[in-house]
């Protein structure tokens, strides 16, 4: 039998409900597909400032850096919002994402069909959508310096350094060239190269990898015009490779065409070693406790974390499969709600996915 080890990080705000719920289904599918897995909590973000001082403790990391898979909820609250920018829970994200060097950023995006009214857009614009957005993560303005803040002038002024070698730009395009070819071929390169030098260097790097593979079709967009094609036709993507700000925003603009930034799922990974699988939304501190979040990102990311983290190709099928059944028969948690469906609590629709599994 198979053997797995997975750091679970549930995090702030709704973290611990969605985890609950995955772990209840990773077990039973561990039994269904007959493979063990040992699921290690740790505490990290918020919370884990609270007890010692930091949002992502080096015990955390270590055992982070020995496991097969880091399965990570959420974390963020306004309340952390006054601290020193270091110690609050999203610097413990960029801390994690720099220790374990996770220079990948995969979000795919896919419209189930049972969803399809739950979109913003009109149901003809998004029901063929199936996209994967590829962001470069631990490089960019998010981590480039110098950067800070400068109070000994009249005016007071902060400053961030936007920067890319092009290393780092290879190793991101030869992902995307690489999901590309398990897709359609089709590759945006989104950036802004019209008025930023940073962006020109990405572009004519993508353009030099890409050329090598005769396979793929590139095109080039400015990320403003891929912010308004995403919401006119966003059909026409399939793999969009993009840096780490420009994927940030586009992530979670991409992820609303489902009807739900509770939908959505991602894997953070690197050449060798652990990857981490997180949902697109946030903690979500307004409704933590209450029992209504939706814990389905974060099972499509265990999904994830099950394919690409383990290579358990079944039980991955099966979570998803599961997740279908359960939405096609009309069970729904409030931020899916169409007026006509059953709402379940998080708990509750977790169960419903048990049971199909």
């Amino acid at each position: 039998m198979k053997k797995y080890k997975i750091v679970l990080l549930s995090g702030d705000g709704i973290g611990p409900e969605i985890s609950e719920v995955s772990k209840k289904v990773l077990k039973k599918l561990s039994k269904n597909h007959n493979f063990d897995i040992e699921i290690i909590e740790k505490l990290f973000g918020g919370i884990a400032y609270e007890k010692y001082g930091t949002p992502a403790p080096d015990e955390t990391l270590d055992q982070c850096k020995k496991c097969d898979a880091v399965l990570l909820a959420c974390v963020g609250d306004i309340k952390y919002d006054s601290l020193a920018r270091e110690l609050r829970p999203e610097s413990g994200l960029l801390k994690l994402r720099s220790a374990l060097n996770l220079f990948a950023n995969i979000r795919p995006v896919k419209i189930r069909k049972s969803l399809l009214d739950a979109s913003s857009l009109k149901k003809e614009i998004v029901e063929h959508v199936d996209l994967i957005v590829v962001r470069e993560l631990i490089g960019g303005i998010y981590f480039g310096k110098p950067r800070g803040q400068i109070t000994n002038t009249k005016i007071q002024k902060a400053f961030n350094t936007m920067v890319y070698d092009s290393a780092e730009i290879e190793r991101i395009t030869e992902i995307a060239i690489k999901i590309a070819n398990q897709r359609n071929k089709k590759i945006c390169s989104v950036d802004k190269s019209n008025v930023l030098e940073v962006s020109q260097l990405w572009r004519d790097t993508v353009l030099k990898i890409t050329s090598k593979d005769k396979n793929i079709s590139l095109s080039n967009m400015y990320v403003d015009n891929a912010a308004m094609q995403l919401v006119r036709d966003p059909g026409q993507f399939d793999v969009i490779l993009t840096s780490n700000l420009f994927g940030d925003i586009l992530s979670d603009l991409a992820a609303m065409l489902t009807g739900s930034i509770g939908m959505l799922p991602s894997a953070s990974l690197n050449n060798s070693g652990p990857g981490v699988f997180e949902p697109v939304h946030g903690s979500a501190p307004d409704i933590a406790g209450k029992n209504i979040a939706n814990p389905l990102a974060m099972l499509l990311s265990a999904s994830m974390m099950l394919k690409i983290g383990l290579s358990e190709e079944e039980a991955a099928e099966n979570l998803e499969t599961a997740i279908d059944k359960v939405l096609s028969k009309g069970f729904r948690t409030a931020d899916l709600a169409d007026g006509s469906s059953e709402v379940l609590s998080c708990s509750e629709i977790g169960n419903k996915i048990i049971d199909e599994i």
